[in-house]
């Protein structure tokens, strides 16, 4: 990630300062005694609604950029990204390593019979390619048209995501709602933007070889 100016490195750091700071709250809570009654639960549930927000924040970069007039908000989408999948990360490992103790036959049942597991392993497979070709050498190798069309695949995490968190509630589902309700604003706004962006080419296109078919003149 290129920067033209000490005042974008700040920014960088403060984006990256605000993605740890529920880490550093975690911590905090475990020491003071915050984390409920049960802890496991409070810190795998938070992880994964922590993903999901800086997912939601990543898709919401561009329209954002685009509507402030702001294209350099954009840069940080990498960023704001593989927080997003760390933090995936961490609430795997949790439910994993912590919740279930490594017992692999158990997990193996819950992603079979439990859909909210089985949906959420789905997504994070998808996070997989989106991180591993997030580094600068790999972005080069598959060139600027295969890795933004990879890279579509974070329309369907975070849909995928949403559901995740509505079957995992058992109470109050207005929090996934209200993800999913601005999801789906955010995917709305890139189809409606998609399409105006094709008929702005074919217009182009159609403008250029209007030209190229007049006859020239003496």
């Amino acid at each position: 990630m290129a920067f033209h100016g000490g005042k974008d490195r700040l920014v960088y750091w403060a984006v990256q300062l605000a993605c740890f700071s529920p880490i550093l709250i975690f911590v905090l809570q475990a020491f003071t005694g915050g984390l409920t009654a049960n802890p496991i639960e409070f810190v795998l549930r938070q992880l994964g609604v922590w993903g999901l927000r800086l997912l939601v924040v990543g898709l919401a970069l561009t329209p954002v950029a685009r509507l402030l007039r702001q294209p350099g908000l954009t840069r940080y989408r990498r960023a704001v990204g593989l927080w997003a999948f760390t933090y995936v990360c961490l609430h795997l490992t949790t439910y994993i390593g912590v919740d279930q103790l490594f017992d692999w036959r158990t997990i193996g049942k819950d992603i079979v019979k439990r859909p909210y597991i089985t949906i959420g392993m789905a997504a994070f497979v998808l996070l997989i390619p989106l991180a591993v070709t997030s580094m600068d050498r790999l972005t080069r190798r598959l060139g600027p048209r295969r890795w933004k069309r990879l890279h579509q695949l974070t329309y369907m995490v975070a849909p995928l995501g949403v559901v995740h968190y509505y079957l995992l509630v058992k109470a109050d589902h207005r929090p996934p709602l209200v993800y999913g309700a601005v999801v789906l604003a955010l995917l709305g706004y890139r189809l409606a933007n998609g399409q105006i962006e094709r008929r702005r080419a074919a217009a182009r296109k159609a403008a250029k070889d209007a030209g190229k078919s007049q006859p020239l003149r003496a």
